[in-house]
């Protein structure tokens, strides 16, 4: 197998484009949708000036129909950042399948973000699907955002946790900073 490191050359209309940005949501229920779409309008407002955004949401309840996963996992071998949005429990096995897939290809996301919403009943949920998807990060060599560990006098919720709100400021600043540093680069691919 032979890779070969193209690079296309640079011309001045090349600088000036605004690059694009293609999000992946895939969300467990309609709340979970709505945080995650949440923070993709955060990234859009406060980098959307220097990029364009594009993004398809997938709800974790079509991933197992066949001809469905196929179109979401081609949507992330386009996807410069997946978020995953669940609830604290650990994620479906056709979503873990669904992700390993789409890891196994030869491309991977910039990024992989994720958000959890929990419950009391739930504090161990959390630390299990935050820790497999900062593993799949480590494996595709992708960033990886994430809301921080809960214990469980901390998961009654971020209103109550103080400095909370902060916490997930500071997270989602900083994968707007990880897009403006991608951003300020033309991508070079591999090609085979």
């Amino acid at each position: 197998m032979r890779h070969a490191l193209t690079c296309p050359p640079i011309n001045a209309s090349d600088r000036e484009a605004t690059p694009s940005f293609n999000v992946l949501i895939a969300y467990e229920d309609f709340e979970t949708g709505k945080h995650a779409k949440e923070t993709y309008d955060f990234l859009v407002e406060n980098v959307g000036h220097d990029c364009h955004f594009t993004n398809q949401m997938w709800k974790f309840d079509v991933l197992p129909l066949p001809r469905l996963q196929a179109i979401a996992l081609e949507d992330a071998a386009h996807a410069d950042i997946i978020i995953v949005s669940s609830k604290a429990r650990e994620l479906p096995a056709h979503v873990t399948s669904w992700i390993e897939a789409w890891l196994a290809q030869a491309q991977h996301p910039l990024a992989l973000v994720a958000l959890f919403q929990t419950t009391p009943a739930e504090p161990d949920g959390i630390n299990r699907a935050r820790q497999y998807l900062a593993e799949v990060a480590r494996r595709g060599n992708m960033e990886f955002f994430a809301q921080p560990d809960l214990t469980s006098q901390e998961v009654a919720g971020p209103a109550q946790i103080p400095g909370a709100s902060r916490l997930v400021d500071q997270t989602l600043s900083g994968l707007a900073g990880a897009v403006r540093k991608q951003s300020a680069f033309p991508r070079w691919t591999l090609n085979e």
